[in-house]
């Protein structure tokens, strides 16, 4: 014979809490920590073994609560109650301890915020059962309750905001949609079925199948046992419902070669491995899936808790936006908070977890006060990244952080789920003033780990390490890409009296004073500014000392090579006076092209101190009188461009004096002092036109 347990059989998590939860009120009581008497309102399972245990350590059930008094301590089964209790209690002074399966109050909550907006709700379930009463207190009972298809038809007009209670089974709630959408009934379904629920019945239902007899365990009353029973007998399998050993029909059973065992979610472990055990004991020849040394086994782990630290394995159980539920294979479930885990911006717990999913977290507490275990992804998650940060440091590798609030001599940054120290020296490969630390908030950075303290929880990032890095390979390609003669582009840096240092790339190359002009310089912001970009010469190179010397000035060619091109003998030029002399001034033509201006050619008057007829900057216009290339030097007039300005003021004067007898006289005169040659080979016909001019001219004297 073979005996098979279905999977997810026994207590579920909403149980498992409240027996918890109501245990460790009853060791307070009897420790003499609280005062009053216990009670639990109502059954607070449907198995009448654990109630009556609970009962005979001191805490009976009342039917409502009227039984209490002042100061007693009342706990709220795990199926709810309606909002009016809790009144009530605060009313009569009487504690309460909740212990309301955590999916349930979310029912109630979701319930209360539709009601409070105006929303009809339909509760699809039971209205009978103690959940599907509470949850309708939380709506004033104006809820429409639903127990199938049929009572669709009697449901009026308008839209419904629809919850489930958490036992009933899929198939019900779908076939009541199905009647809400042929009756163009509007709705907002809310799937609220305990995905505990749901597995439950699906794995009763595929061992049934499998099987020629299903033993059902679980109290008269639960609904959930009941609907197991009801699901069994329709595959076909010859099924008994009992609630305890004493109930288990023994020699009925010895016919069936292969059984399942199936449990509701109010049967404890005990009375599973009980029926079981019993089974055993009395066949003969059994071939078991399940032994008494397999039983004994599970019973040891399942009291065996987790310590703090330790890194469990479970599978999800079930998920909400705030919790998710995992089992670890022992008696108490595990509790993950939505705050434990690492979530995206818009993430939640559903979107990242499923129930029967495989996960690993860290136990934070055997003890969460609702007698669960309290588990960390976080920090399961921190313990990894530690370890990363440690494969970092020994393998000098980069990692990414980002940089969360300034600190006292530096700034805190994240990786993942661990923080480090990066001092303000390493923020950056120049200095950075200690009220800068602020404008670092919210970057990346890559930083290299300098120090791991796991113990202490201490790390000290590096970012000017990296950035170091990158520069020296920088620096080593650029000593390899480039020669002697090359013209690159760079940025002007800083300025020295001597010159400007200019980056090239990620070296800086010096831009002597003397290389950026022709001319002469007194400092380089004369003619550059920092942040000018710039393409300069390599002088010289010399890797050893890491030094490269610039060219600016070897750009343009220099002005004496290209004289010719731009300067000719008696072209007046602007210029600027640089220097005097006793003997004379120098004007720059151009940067690197210097004329002298003798103190005779200043003026159209005798000279003797120079610096009375000009200053140093002035703007001047000269003449050039002389271009010596070999000796590279001009010879230039200020008082040669006087003198053509004078002659071109006087010419019009000269010729309004002329009186018109001047004219007539002149031109005569100037056919007669025509050379005779010229007369004499002049054609009759070009005398004749001069002779006509000097007449045009006279006639226009005279009418003048």
């Amino acid at each position: 014979m073979e005996i098979k347990l279905a999977d997810n059989s026994g207590f579920c998590f909403g149980v498992k809490r409240a027996l918890d939860i109501t245990e460790n009120e009853i060791n307070s009581f009897s420790q003499g920590k609280k005062e009053g008497k216990l009670f639990t309102c109502g059954p607070l399972i449907h198995n009448s073994q654990v109630t009556d245990s609970l009962a005979e350590r001191g805490c009976r059930i009342i039917d409502n609560l009227q039984e209490a008094s002042k100061g007693d301590t009342v706990i709220v089964r795990s199926h709810g109650e309606p909002e009016e209790f809790y009144t009530k209690a605060e009313e009569m002074g009487i504690n309460l301890v909740e212990t309301s399966c955590p999916f349930v109050s979310r029912i109630h909550q979701l319930v209360k915020n539709a009601h409070d907006e105006g929303k009809n709700i339909l509760i699809v379930g039971d209205k009978s059962h103690q959940e599907v009463i509470a949850t309708n207190g939380w709506c004033n009972y104006q809820a429409i309750i639903v127990g199938d298809g049929d009572d669709v038809k009697s449901i009026p007009g308008g839209e419904y905001f629809i919850v489930c209670q958490t036992t009933i089974r899929k198939e019900l709630l779908d076939d009541i949609v199905a009647k809400l959408d042929e009756e163009n009934i509007k709705y907002e379904l809310h799937n609220t079925i305990c995905n505990a629920t749901t597995l439950r019945q699906d794995s009763c239902k595929k061992l049934a199948e499998e099987s020629e007899a299903m033993i059902i365990i679980g109290g008269r009353h639960s609904s959930n046992t009941r609907k197991l029973y009801e699901i069994s007998k329709k595959c076909g399998a010859d099924t008994y419902f009992v609630e305890n050993i004493n109930e288990l029909p023994l020699k009925e059973i010895q016919k069936y070669n292969k059984i399942g065992v199936a449990a509701g979610a109010s049967t404890p472990e005990s009375a599973i491995k009980e029926v079981i055990a019993k089974m055993s004991e009395v066949i003969t020849n059994v071939n078991e899936e399940v032994t008494m040394e397999d039983f004994m086994d599970e019973i040891e782990a399942s009291t065996r808790l987790p310590r703090n630290g330790e890194i469990v394995t479970g599978t999800v159980h079930q998920v909400s936006d705030k919790e998710v539920i995992v089992n670890l294979g022992c008696k108490k479930d595990g509790i993950l908070p939505a705050d434990e885990v690492t979530l995206e911006e818009g993430e939640t717990l559903t979107d990242v977890f499923k129930p029967d999913d495989e996960i690993q977290a860290k136990v934070i507490k055997t003890d969460d006060g609702d007698g669960s275990i309290l588990l960390s992804k976080k920090r399961l998650e921190i313990s990894e990244h530690w370890t990363e940060i440690n494969e970092a440091h020994e393998n000098r590798d980069i990692i990414n952080v980002k940089v969360v609030r300034a600190v006292n001599g530096g700034v805190i940054a994240a990786y993942k789920e661990v923080t480090g120290f990066i001092p303000m020296s390493q923020l950056s490969d120049r200095f950075v003033e200690a009220d800068k630390a602020e404008d670092y908030i919210g970057k990346t950075m890559d930083v290299r780990v300098t120090r791991v303290d796991p113990r202490r929880n201490r790390a000290v990032f590096s970012h000017k390490a990296v950035i170091m890095d990158e520069k020296q390979k920088q620096i080593a390609n650029i000593w390899e890409n480039l020669s002697v003669g090359d013209v690159v582009e760079g940025t002007v840096m800083r300025f020295t009296d001597y010159g400007a240092f200019v980056d090239i790339g990620g070296l800086d190359g010096l831009l002597h004073i003397s290389e950026i002009s022709w001319g002469k310089l007194k400092h380089p912001e004369e003619v550059l500014s920092i942040g000018d970009t710039i393409n300069v010469k390599i002088l010289s190179m010399n890797q050893e000392k890491n030094k490269i010397s610039l060219g600016l000035k070897q750009i343009t060619p220099e002005p004496w090579t290209v004289i010719s091109d731009k300067y000719q003998v008696g072209a007046i030029v602007p210029g600027k006076v640089v220097q005097l002399k006793e003997y004379g001034a120098f004007v720059e033509l151009e940067p690197g092209l210097d004329g002298l201006v003798h103190i005779s050619e200043v003026a159209n008057k005798r000279v003797a101190d120079i610096s009375e007829e000009l200053k140093v900057g002035q703007e001047v216009n000269t003449k050039i009188l002389d271009i010596d290339t070999d000796r590279k030097r001009i010879s230039l007039s200020i008082k040669a461009t006087l003198d053509d300005v004078e002659e071109e003021e006087a010419a019009p004067e000269a010729v309004e004096e002329s009186a018109p007898e001047a004219v007539e006289e002149s031109a005569p005169e100037a056919v007669e002092e025509a050379a005779p040659e010229a007369v004499e080979e002049a054609a009759p016909e070009v005398v004749e036109e001069a002779a006509a001019e000097v007449e045009e001219v006279k006639e226009t004297s005279e009418e003048e």
